[in-house]
């Protein structure tokens, strides 16, 4: 039996290539993909045949998940419960993606992941299977095995010589990718505990970030970054660079009490210095260029995309339907915003667009005023013709 394993060379993952390989006598074909995490595929490697597995498959997939995944749910404005910019919810998808060409490359009859059994990534790796292979096997040990806690675990890598960095005293589970960082476990599972600076990992306390603010003039054409500081740059290097700027600004630190899918509460916390200025722009833009209803209801439109993505759904019929929304939506959203990057705060100092429908000279309080003044009365009569007539029956 040949299994094809999610690898990140963490600690369930690390764990689950000798407890697949013992459990079902097969061969571990371990898949990585550089979504923007800082792994070494030489010692990633090394230390995935070290471990037991027979080759590992590294596919540099970055490019594909920022055109193909942070894209279309920037453009979306895809934030989970208003706070999550939905960093690893995006990349899994992608990931199975590539692990289910292996599998059929390899003709293996399962693939395996290092999900838990009350997370989200499960259903984001398993739904993404069902959709594309749905005559593959699916694996998750972490749902079968006799380990309790990710102490044992620690425990058990320790017994058979599995090298994982993870410490009893440091027992945080992160994943990393260039949208954002998720953390959790340890001292995070309670919501009282504040957390401490050693969990994060790319911002910098905003208290200690430059006493000087930065600002970031991101360029956008029909909803896609397109421009940085007035120069042209392709979306990839434009959020490496802000995910480096923001950071060093202490932008970008999330915080949340999380409703997962399987209906429990979670406590995580994230870091996603491009995503929260990137979404803040774009967001500002269509403000200048949406029509009320459109703004609207296209609020509506994201809150839905950002569930349909933290369920796993990114390969269904409603997805598409959204897209097809969204890029009609984006016709016009083209411009430049002015984002001004300061301790901890990412606040807007100027937005402007050839398609505003903004007009000074309607907005206006100085002479320049071109409003009707006096049509407003009549306006008013009819508008609040219903609020009369309900006070009247209210009267009675």
């Amino acid at each position: 039996m040949k299994i094809v394993l999610a690898y990140s060379g963490g600690l369930d993952t690390s764990v689950a290539i000798k407890w697949l390989k013992d459990k079902y006598n097969a061969e571990i074909i371990c898949y990585t993909s550089n979504v923007g995490q800082a792994d070494d595929p030489k010692k990633l490697k090394a230390k995935a045949i070290k471990t037991g597995a027979s080759r590992l498959y590294f596919e540099d997939l970055r490019l594909k998940f920022v055109n193909e995944y942070i894209v279309p749910s920037l453009k979306a404005g895809a934030i989970y419960q208003d706070k999550y910019p939905l960093a690893t919810a995006l990349a899994r998808p992608l990931i199975a993606e590539g692990m289910v060409k292996v599998a059929k490359k390899e003709n293996a009859q399962a693939i395996a992941h290092g999900c838990t059994g009350k997370g989200n990534d499960q259903v984001r790796f398993e739904l993404t299977a069902k959709y594309l292979a749905p005559e593959l096997k699916v694996i998750a040990p972490v749902r079968e095995w006799e380990f309790h806690s990710r102490e044992e675990e620690i425990d058990y890598a320790k017994k058979y010589g599995i090298p994982v960095s993870v410490t009893k005293a440091k027992p945080y589970s992160i994943d990393w990718n260039l949208w954002g960082i998720s953390i959790e476990c340890g001292r995070l599972e309670n919501p009282w505990n504040e957390p401490s600076e050693d969990a994060y990992q790319i911002t910098a306390a905003p208290e200690k970030a430059p006493a000087k603010p930065e600002y970031a003039t991101i360029g956008f054409r029909k909803g896609v970054p397109v421009s940085l500081n007035g120069k042209g740059a392709d979306t990839l290097s434009i959020v490496e660079k802000l995910t480096k700027t923001g950071g060093k600004h202490g932008i970008g630190r999330i915080d949340m009490v999380e409703d997962r899918l399987v209906g429990i509460k979670s406590r995580e916390i994230y870091e996603a210095p491009a995503a929260v200025i990137l979404h803040a722009a774009h967001r500002e833009l269509e403000k200048l260029v949406f029509s009320r209803d459109l703004y609207e209801f296209k609020t509506l439109i994201s809150q839905r995309y950002s569930q349909i993505v933290y369920f796993g759904q990114w390969f269904s019929h409603i997805k598409e339907c959204l897209d097809a929304f969204v890029d009609e939506s984006q016709k016009f959203v083209t411009g430049e915003v002015k984002m001004k990057l300061y301790r901890g705060a990412c606040t807007v100092a100027g937005r402007r667009s050839p398609y505003s429908i903004y007009s000074e000279s309607l907005a206006t309080y100085t002479l320049k005023d071109m409003f009707d003044h006096k049509a407003a009365q009549g306006f008013l009569e009819i508008f609040g013709l219903p609020s009369k007539l309900e006070g009247l029956r209210d009267k009675k």
